[in-house]
């Protein structure tokens, strides 16, 4: 297939970067805030302890720092990039634990201190399903109006099961409301979503994409399993070694692409691994950078001649 495909472009599948470049007239970058919130399975209003999977030191850049306001953070996070483009764009990046899980009115005010910044555009906003209330959407809806604003959504799986064994406190159907919500008020979200949680199969993770193909997802966000240091899920490996399958790099590009096979074309897609900091990671140690993993699946789509949305069925 050597036309345009649904998304119009050349490439295999409807990527995010491309899409980004075409929405707005500059290069953009996200940078990471940490407002300092917590999550409703940490601090008992829903449960404790956590994801079993997480370690948020995973994700967060060193400019990043509870002591910085949320000015600061983001003037020193511009800062660090502007060195490479002078003329970059930057949208507020709201990403360690909960970012809608406080008082409407305090989250306003951190937003808005975000805001501020001239080279700011817009917000990300990193939550879970169960921690947005019709008051929080209409605030966000309403802003959307001026600036743009993308919440994204940690649904991690559409199986109720393995949302129970990694104690995320939260159902599917709570995503597939958050989901439909801000598809109805016209917000931007993105959907992440874990392939290879225990208990988890081949067949599920397939299934995944036939469910979420038929929810009005905008991004998304896949991840592969990785076992990090200091988590529950770390010591469930430890003890139980054989209730995991941890990918090959190759089996898990295949996965990828059969996924992809499977999607809605009109969903954009955003990464397909986490990378995290190599000490911080237990198993599996690929040592490749998400653009490498990219371009195996670039590769492998090309070989097969196929592309994302080929077996969607509407």
């Amino acid at each position: 297939m050597t036309a345009q495909y649904p998304w119009g472009h050349t490439k295999r599948y409807n990527d995010f970067s491309t899409y980004f470049r075409n929405r707005f007239a500059s290069r953009v970058q996200k940078v990471s805030v940490d407002a300092g919130f917590t999550c409703p399975n940490r601090d008992g209003s829903k449960g404790v302890g956590g994801c079993t999977y997480c370690n948020n030191k995973t994700f967060k850049p060193g400019y990043t720092n509870l002591k910085k306001s949320v000015s600061q953070q983001v003037e020193e996070g511009i800062a660090f990039f502007s060195k490479k483009y002078e003329s970059m764009r930057f949208l507020a990046y709201f990403q360690a634990y909960t970012n809608t899980y406080a008082p409407v009115q305090d989250l306003i005010g951190l937003y808005e201190e975000a805001l501020q910044h001239p080279k700011i555009e817009g917000l990300v906003i990193s939550t879970r399903p169960d921690a947005v209330t019709n008051e929080i959407f209409d605030y966000l809806e309403e802003l959307s109006r001026k600036v743009y604003v993308m919440i994204e959504f940690g649904l991690e799986s559409h199986l109720d099961k393995s949302l129970e064994t990694i104690n995320r406190c939260h159902t599917f159907a709570d995503s597939v409301w958050a989901l439909e919500e801000t598809a109805r008020r016209g917000i931007n979200n993105c959907a992440h979503l874990i392939l290879g949680l225990p208990g988890e199969t081949r067949a599920d993770w397939l299934e995944q994409a036939r469910v979420i193909s038929k929810l009005p997802v905008k991004n998304l966000k896949l991840h592969q399993l990785q076992i990090h240091k200091k988590t529950v899920l770390e010591k469930q490996f430890r003890d139980n070694p054989e209730g995991f399958h941890l990918f090959t790099v190759e089996e898990y590009t295949e996965l990828v692409v059969d996924y992809l096979e499977l999607l809605n074309p009109a969903i954009i897609v955003e990464r397909f691994v986490s990378e995290a900091p190599s000490e911080m990671v237990v198993a599996p140690k690929w040592g490749l950078k998400n653009f490498e993993f990219v371009a195996k699946v670039e590769k492998r789509l090309a070989q097969r001649d196929t592309w994302q949305g080929r077996l969607y069925a509407v």
